[in-house]
C-alpha cells in the first residue's frame, strides 16, 4: 500500500515538472530522477519525456491520477515505453482548427459521426494506449475510433502508427508541416494513402488549405460555402 501510494505522489509530481519544468531522463518510475524545478526557456514549446520499463498497472495509475488536471498532456503507451508531451498553445490551436473543419465537412454533407476528441483509447491485451489529437467514428460510436489525427510539431518518441495498429484504427491522419499524411490500415499494416479510403469525398489538399488557426471562423465559413 505504501508503494501504491509512493508511486502516486511520484507520477503526480513528475507531470507536474513536465508540464512547467525540465525533467531528466530516467529509466523506470519507481527510480525516477528528477531535476531540480528550473523554468523553461521556452514554455510555449512542446515538452516530451520518455520512461521506459513502465507496467501496464502503473500506466493505469498515472491515468487515474492524472484525470482531467492536465488537459494539455499526452500519454503514448507501448509495451512499456511510455512518452509524456505537454502540448503547446500552437499545437492545441491547430487540432481545434481541424476539429472544427471536419465537423464542419461531417454537418455539410450529413456523413453520420461520432466524435470522441483526445479521450483515452487503450487495450491491455496489446500493451497500448495514447489520446488523439481529435478522433472520430463514422456511423455510430464504437470502442475504437474509425479516424485519428495527430498534429506534429516536434520529433515523436514513440511510434504512434504501431500503438494504433494495435488498436485497430482503420486511418490516422498525420498534420505536419502544414499538410495531411494519411496511413490506412491494410490488413495488419499501415500503408500511406493520397487521400481517405473512409472519406473518399473529402478534397485533402482544399482540406489543408483552411487549416488557419489565426482566423478560425471565416476559414469554417468559407470551407463550407
Amino acid at each position: 500500500m505504501q508503494d501504491f501510494q509512493a508511486n502516486r505522489v511520484c507520477f503526480k509530481i513528475s507531470v507536474l515538472l513536465i508540464a512547467g519544468y525540465r525533467i531528466k531522463a530516467c529509466s523506470s518510475l519507481n527510480h525516477s530522477t528528477l531535476m531540480a524545478p528550473q523554468v523553461l526557456a521556452h514554455p510555449s514549446a512542446e515538452q516530451r519525456v520518455v520512461l521506459d520499463g513502465v507496467s501496464w498497472q502503473q500506466y493505469e495509475i498515472l491515468l487515474a491520477t492524472l484525470g482531467n488536471d492536465f488537459p494539455n498532456l499526452r500519454l503514448s503507451y507501448l509495451e512499456g515505453v511510455l512518452e509524456i508531451m505537454a502540448t503547446s498553445p500552437e499545437h492545441e490551436e491547430i487540432k481545434k482548427m481541424i476539429g472544427m473543419l471536419m465537423e464542419a465537412y461531417f454537418q455539410e454533407t450529413r456523413t453520420r459521426f461520432h466524435a470522441i476528441g483526445s479521450a483515452t483509447s487503450r487495450k491491455a491485451a496489446k500493451q497500448r494506449g495514447l489520446e488523439p489529437d481529435e478522433c472520430y467514428c463514422l456511423e455510430h460510436k464504437k470502442e475504437f475510433p474509425d479516424i485519428a489525427i495527430e498534429v506534429v510539431l516536434s520529433s515523436e518518441t514513440v511510434d504512434k502508427l504501431e500503438i494504433y495498429r494495435g488498436l485497430q484504427v482503420v486511418e490516422v491522419w498525420f498534420w505536419e508541416n502544414e499538410a495531411f499524411q494519411i496511413y490506412h490500415l491494410q490488413a495488419d499494416h499501415y500503408e500511406p494513402v493520397v487521400s481517405s479510403e473512409l472519406l473518399s469525398n473529402l478534397d485533402i489538399e482544399l482540406l489543408a488549405s483552411y487549416v488557419r488557426p489565426e482566423q478560425q471562423f471565416d476559414a469554417v465559413m468559407e470551407f463550407v460555402i
